[in-house]
């Protein structure tokens, strides 16, 4: 019995120090945390329970005040502007996370597995672009339409798709990359590449720039379109103290992002050890280091400036905040998990 005890533990050492794994880590420096001050304004927030489904990534508001989601299992839903009444308008055959509306009411998809896709008002969905340089999507994030009509979008990482995304994580390469899809030509350019997993993209009201997330290097970057430095990129905000997931332009010209998670202090005292985090992708998912249930908002201008913050340590209404999307003196939320929707009304933080 103790021979046969001592080898399982023996294969099990053997196991997590030299079964091979999908990841090459590197070593890196984690950048200082800004801490923020803390509060609860945004436990004042409204939780939506969706009848059936979960994972709505991101949420879109027509003009009618309609809410429009992406589920985990493929389908594209449409809930009346209270909340109920959900119907299903398309299946993906994928993971639809980003949406976003064009001026002609197309509903612009960002499908983890399917790529870039658009719902016509009345037609049927169609895919617009899977590969860009003769690189496919390997997972396909976020979108955001620019005013003259541009469909700004981001492939998170080309060499990890959504279902590893804690692989990427773990390796901490940089596999995202920016791209623009053209409605008059149909041609698909690469604005960035070599991003630290990129996340949500957000276009300014004027067109001038976008800003799109590193969310393995807690910072967003700001990317010109026009003027002098059009084509060129900058670090607008970093040190932020969490994962920021989405990010989305409001009416007034500045922005809202969210951090889905805090840091996690062991992720950040593994950077350094590479050989210690292919010991952790060889361990089952449920003991890898999860996310905690902190809700965290961020407004901020085109410049990076932090004008307020709306957290919720408790994760109520909402947790796992992957997405939010200002409309009409309202807040809606995405959640990368939860069976359910948030919505906050920018009146109950003043």
């Amino acid at each position: 019995m103790r021979k046969t005890f001592a080898a399982l533990i023996a294969g099990g050492v053997l196991y997590l120090l030299l079964w091979p794994v999908p990841v090459d880590p590197v070593a890196w420096q984690p950048p200082a945390s800004h801490a923020y001050p803390p509060n609860t304004a945004l436990e004042a927030g409204e939780r939506i329970d969706l009848p059936d489904g979960h994972g709505p990534e991101d949420v879109a508001v027509d003009s009618l005040g309609r809410i429009y989601a992406g589920l985990a299992d493929g389908r594209l839903v449409r809930l009346a502007p209270d909340g109920t009444g959900m119907e299903e308008l398309a299946h993906t055959g994928g993971h639809p996370l980003g949406l976003d509306f064009g001026a002609d009411g197309t509903l612009y998809v960002a499908d983890a597995f399917e790529g870039l896709l658009a719902l016509e008002p009345g037609g049927p969905l169609r895919t617009l672009t899977t590969e860009a340089g003769g690189v496919p999507f390997r997972f396909t994030d976020d979108v955001d339409v620019g005013p003259d009509g541009t469909v700004y979008f981001t492939d998170a990482s080309s060499r990890f798709g959504q279902p590893e995304y804690k692989l990427d994580v773990l390796e901490s390469r940089p596999h995202g990359r920016l791209l623009a899809w053209d409605p008059a030509t149909g041609r698909t350019r690469v604005l960035l590449d070599s991003l630290y997993f990129a996340n949500g993209v957000a276009v300014a009201p004027d067109g001038g720039y976008l800003l799109v997330n590193e969310t393995t290097r807690y910072r967003t970057r700001r990317y010109e379109l026009t003027g002098p430095r059009a084509g060129t990129s900058s670090v607008v905000l970093e040190q932020l103290p969490g994962f920021p997931d989405g990010v989305a332009a409001a009416a007034d010209g500045t922005f809202w992002l969210t951090l889905i998670a805090p840091r996690n202090p062991l992720v950040d005292g593994l950077a350094g050890q590479p050989w210690l985090r292919r010991v952790i992708a060889r361990l089952p998912a449920f003991v890898q280091p999860a996310p905690a249930r902190h809700g965290f908002l961020i407004q901020l201008d085109g410049e990076g400036r932090v004008l307020r913050t709306l957290q919720s340590p408790s994760g109520v209404p909402l947790a796992l905040i992957s997405s939010v999307e200002p409309h009409g003196g309202t807040l809606y939320l995405g959640s990368l998990e939860e069976p359910a929707l948030g919505r906050f009304p920018l009146g109950a933080a003043e």
